[in-house]
Formats: C-alpha cells, structure tokens, sequence
C-alpha cells in the first residue's frame, strides 16, 4: 500500500494490481509502482451514488408522467418538478464553485427549500455528479427529510381532498 500510485483511487480486498518487484533498503523483497490493471472497473461509492440519482431521478419522472396521463395530476405540477430540479441542479454548481473560489455561498436552508419545492431530484443528481453537499451528515438528514415532506405532500395532492385544493388554486391563478 505505500508504494500504491498516488492517482488511482485507494487499494481494496481483491483488487487486480500491476507491480514491479524491486528490494527495500534493509534487503525485502516489496512491490513498487502498484496501480490498478487497465481498464478494472471498481465501482466506488461515487459511481454507486450516480447510479443510485439517476435511477431514482428516472422513477420520480416516469411515476410524474403516469400520474399526467392517467389524468391524476395536471401538466403544470410536472412542469414544476421539472424547472424546480433543473434550477436547484444549478444552485448546486453555483453555490460549488463559489465554494472552490472562495466566493459568497448560497445559504444551505435555500437548497433546502428548493427541494421542498420539488426540486430534491435535481438535488440528488447534483449530490453524485457534482460532488456537492454529499458528505455533511447534517445537510444529508435535512436533505431527506426535504424529500420526505415534498412527497408526503404530492400524496396528499392526489387524494380527493387534495386534488380538489389542487383545482381550486390553480383555476384561481387561471392555470386549470
């Protein structure tokens, strides 16, 4: 492991590895200059991470879609899960490299409210692309609890009661 290439990711059980064989100063035999064998494909938790947003940003859009078609919920609350997660998506890389230059950062609670506000699949794709905001335990817990209150009230807009609040609102606003 001492001698393992500093650009590769670390060492694990199991791992296919090149090496030189070469002696250490008091006479061992050692490896030097490890790395990994081309073209191994190591699926670190990043890779299980983008994996993981993607699936979950694909069932939240194709669920969206269903419940449009069935005639459930209306075009607009998909339009605003759409815009919601393309603009936290974007908060996400502004308020990144901000943090890289040393610049103003956008408060964690206005990402936060972002995902409240539908837009915690962008959240969660920006979270494994970006790299951003995906280790904090804190913002984490919050993160989810976000998802949670977002879907727990898109649940309560497809019942009866809700759907009926739903139409109300939108044909006040002239949108239904």
């Amino acid at each position: 492991i001492n001698d393992y290439s500093k650009k590769h990711h670390s060492p694990f059980k199991g791992l296919d590895v090149d090496y030189f064989i070469s002696t250490d100063p008091r006479g061992r035999t050692c490896a030097v200059d490890v790395r990994p064998v081309k073209g191994h494909k190591k699926r670190t938790l990043a890779c299980k991470q983008k994996i993981f947003s993607v699936v979950l940003f694909s069932i939240v859009a194709c669920m969206l879609f269903l419940l449009f078609i069935s005639n459930v919920i209306p075009l607009i609350l998909v339009a605003i899960y759409a815009s919601m997660s393309a603009i936290t998506f974007l908060m996400y890389a502004k308020d990144k490299n901000a943090a890289g230059r040393g610049a103003w950062r956008t408060p964690e609670s206005t990402l936060h409210w972002l995902s409240v506000v539908g837009g915690w699949p962008g959240a969660s794709v920006a979270q494994s692309f970006l790299r951003h905001k995906s280790k904090k335990l804190s913002f984490k817990i919050t993160y989810w609890l976000t998802v949670a209150v977002n879907c727990g009230a898109l649940y309560w807009l497809i019942t009866p009661k809700g759907s009926v609040w739903l139409k109300s609102v939108l044909r006040n606003i002239n949108l239904g």
